[in-house]
Formats: C-alpha cells, structure tokens, sequence
C-alpha cells in the first residue's frame, strides 16, 4: 500500500485538513500518515476556537521517522500556522523527498483576495519557495493571485467570462512556468450577465495544455472542500490516474457532496456532507 505524509491541521469540527484528507486517502487504498500543524477545537471560521501549535513538534515526527527509515510514495501539505512551519517543512523534505515522490502543495494563505488574519507578509514568500519545490499545486484564485503578483481586484474587473478566464489562466501560466509543477487552480467564479446561472470551477495547466471545468454555483462557501479536492487529487495520482481523470473524480465527488449539503441547509462552517459519498471514490 502507497503512504502519503499528510502535513496538515487537525480540526475537529469544519470537516477540512486531516479529518478530510484521512478518510479520503483511506477510501481510495493510500494510507495517510498525518503530521499535525496545530490541533484545533474546531476550524478557525467557528466564532471560538482554541489552537494548540504544533511548530516545535513538527520536526519529532520527522526525526522519528528518520529512524524507521520510513519512505513516502507521496507529500500533501495543507494549513500552516505561519513561516515557520514551513521551514520545517523544508527539513522534512530534505529527509522524505525524492525524485520517487510525489508532492502535492495546497498554498493554503487566503480567499476572496484577502490574506488569512493569522497571516504576515512574508508568508507568500516563503509559500513561493515552498511550491518552487512542488509537482502539484492546487491553489485557489486569492493564492494564485499572492503567488504570481497578479492584481485580484483586476481580475474580478472583467465584466465577461471570457476575459476573465483568459486572466486567470494567464496568472496559471505564469506560476506553471515559473515552477514547472501542475497547476490546478480551485473556486474560479466568472462574472455573469444578469438573470443567467453564477458558475464555479476549477482549472488545469501544464506545459502542454489547459483545461477547465465549470458547474452552477449556489453561492455559499463550505468549509474543507479545497482539503477534500487536493486529497482526491493525490488518491488518484497514487492511483496511477492522470490528473486530467482525477479532477474529473474529484469535481463528481465534491458536486454530490455539495448538493446532499445544501438539500440539508447545512451551515458552510460546518463543511460538506462527504461521508455518505466516498464511495464514489472507490
């Protein structure tokens, strides 16, 4: 069986990170081997929350694995606390990264053009160097945005899907480019006429191609779906799917979940009802 370090948070309650991650790496055969951030009461969108920092812990969990001379099929990182952190994350990859493994970043750092509070400036620049490192990268339209010095406030100025496709998939570019990784680019939401059904979706990038997929959207914005997406992508690269298959399974997997979670008027906080569609994922 295939390992993945999942480098994450651990929330309790938010359905994201690793209770998210875990489950759906299990489902799909890959055994998920968590190295905790921080350990939280529950997501920080809850209004109260407490977080226990795991920085000075990270590097045991690499230390002690050294010693089992464990190897990784494939890396996942997801939420970190601050630029710290990843520099841990760098030591654990000097010791588990090869040219055999596969590393998945997720920039976790904002959203709706907007940098996390707990965040600092220097973030994006370490972050930067982080996924100068990755072969799979699934950033959001604010993440990109950080990554690539692209203006967000730009490009939702279009007043056209067109345009607005053609910007975000020129930022794409420019990130592919710069660290010759797969880049899937999550919550892309192009203006539309009034009256007319508001899309999401995601886009994907390689050297050779792009590609992007676009369904209705009901405006509301859960907890953990971009933790679920990345570690679908990752089940089915382990898989031996290409990523073009895995975002095809990853979009089917989230829009039920989405749908059964909605029906349900579950709060967004709470996350998506994924549970009882894992087995999609089989």
């Amino acid at each position: 069986m295939k390992k993945v370090a999942v480098i994450q948070d651990l929330s309790s309650f938010g359905k994201c990170s690793l209770t998210a991650a875990i489950p759906v790496l299990s489902v799909m055969g890959v055994q998920a081997c968590p190295l905790p951030t921080a350990v939280l009461t529950a997501q920080t969108g809850y209004p109260s929350f407490f977080c226990e920092d795991f920085t000075s812990k990270m590097n045991h969990f690499t230390d002690e694995w050294s010693k089992l001379n464990i190897t990784f099929d494939g890396i996942s990182t997801g939420f970190v606390t601050g630029e710290e952190q990843i520099k841990n994350i760098f030591h654990f990859l000097d010791r588990f990264y090869t040219k055999e493994t596969l590393l998945l970043v997720d920039p976790v750092m904002g959203d709706s053009g907007e940098v996390y509070k707990m965040f600092t400036e220097e973030l994006p620049v370490l972050m930067g160097e982080l996924v100068n490192k990755a072969d799979v990268i699934t950033p959001n339209v604010t993440e990109c945005c950080l990554l690539t010095r692209t203006s967000y406030e730009k490009l939702h100025s279009y007043t056209n899907e067109k345009d607005y496709l053609k910007a975000v998939e020129e930022a794409g570019n420019r990130l592919q480019q710069d660290t010759n990784a797969e880049v899937i680019i999550t919550g892309i939401n192009p203006p539309t006429e009034p009256g007319d059904t508001q899309l999401i979706g995601n886009m994907y990038l390689n050297k050779n191609k792009t590609f992007h997929y676009l369904m209705p959207y009901n405006g509301k914005s859960y907890s953990g779906t971009g933790d679920l997406f990345a570690a679908v992508i990752m089940g089915s690269l382990m898989r031996g799917q290409n990523l073009e298959e895995a975002v095809q399974l990853a979009v089917k997997f989230l829009t039920e979940s989405i749908k059964d979670s909605a029906s349900e008027n579950i709060p967004e906080v709470e996350g998506v009802n994924f549970e009882k569609y894992l087995s999609i994922l089989l």
